[in-house]
Parts: structure tokens; sequence; C-alpha cells
């Protein structure tokens, strides 16, 4: 059994080198997962990941334990905050707001129980060929839950243009998916 989160994290701010790899042991699939989703390629997200820990590392003094999870929740803001960085510093983000009267085909989504036969792996990779600024809005509303208010604030972008990053993410993922299931 590992060490509980609020002792790992007491151990990580001490410095203790136990602690940081313990630490790393348990949480490194989770983060390499996160700037995966990000980066759309590995050899990157080994960097990001590396680079996340390191920060990580650096700021225990400014955590605070609020319960079970809380340590893991903590580390992937500060991961998804690094991608989201270095998305920044190389220019991925453009964002234009493409709400200019062009309607997109209306592209049905997928029914979930047929998604829901797809592997994990398969449906990431749908996800990791988005462009940068379409993954980056659909990682953070639907799988980190930030709102489009938040996502427009972390992005440099007004709400309009991360709901319509968000819709064309999803229908370049429902043509994705819908081309998938009618070859398997």
């Amino acid at each position: 059994m590992g060490m509980e989160e609020q002792i790992l994290a007491e151990g990580c701010r001490k410095g203790d080198n136990a602690a940081r790899r313990e630490l790393y042991d348990r949480y490194a699939g989770r983060l390499l997962a996160v700037c995966l989703r990000y980066s759309g390629d590995r050899s990157t997200a080994e960097d990001l990941m590396h680079d996340a820990f390191l920060k990580i590392y650096g700021a225990f003094d400014r955590f605070s334990y609020r319960g079970p999870g809380s340590l893991r929740a903590w580390m992937e803001r500060i991961t998804v905050n690094v991608a989201l960085e270095w998305l920044r510093s190389r220019n991925k983000l453009s964002m234009t707001v493409l709400d200019d009267g062009r309607q997109l085909p209306d592209i049905p989504e997928p029914d979930p129980s047929e998604v829901a036969r797809i592997p994990r792996d398969v449906l990431m990779g749908f996800v990791s060929e988005l462009p940068d600024g379409y993954r980056t809005v659909f990682n953070l509303y639907c799988i980190e839950g930030y709102s489009h208010r938040d996502i427009a604030q972390m992005l440099g972008i007004n709400e309009k243009s991360s709901s319509s990053q968000l819709f064309r993410a999803r229908a370049l993922l429902a043509r994705r998916i819908g081309a998938y299931m009618e070859t398997h």
C-alpha cells in the first residue's frame, strides 16, 4: 500500500525523494494521458509531463489538502496549465470565431451505445487528430469540465470562440466516428 495522499504531499513538500518517487510512480500514467490529450504526440507529451512534475515538485508549498482526490486534481490542473503554456508558446491556439453565418452540415451525434463499442485508444486517436484549437477546447470542456467562460479566460479568447471551437470539434469527431462505424 502506498503512502496516503496527505502524507505523500507533505513528504514532497519537505523534498523527500522517496515521496517524490512514489508520487511519480502513482501519477505519471495519468498525467502523461493529460499531456497526450493536449499535445497529440507521445514524445511531446513525455516532455510536458516531465515539465509538469518539475513544476509540481516546486509548488508543494502552495498545495493544501482538501480530502481524497485533491492531490490528483491539483496535479492535473498544473499539468493542464503546463500543456496550455506549451500550446500558447508555439502559437498553436489559433482561435477564430467561425460563426460568420456559414452553417456546418448537420452531422447527427453518434449513438452513445455504439460509441461505447469503439476502443478507447481509437477514440483518443480521433481527439488527438483534431486541430490544436479544437482539441484544446474539447479537452477543457468535455474532459476537464471547464465552462466556456473559464476556457475563454484561460485561453484569452471570447466565450463565443470557445463555443464555436467545441461545436466544430464535435462535428469533426462525429464525422470520424461515423466513418469508423461504417467500416467496423
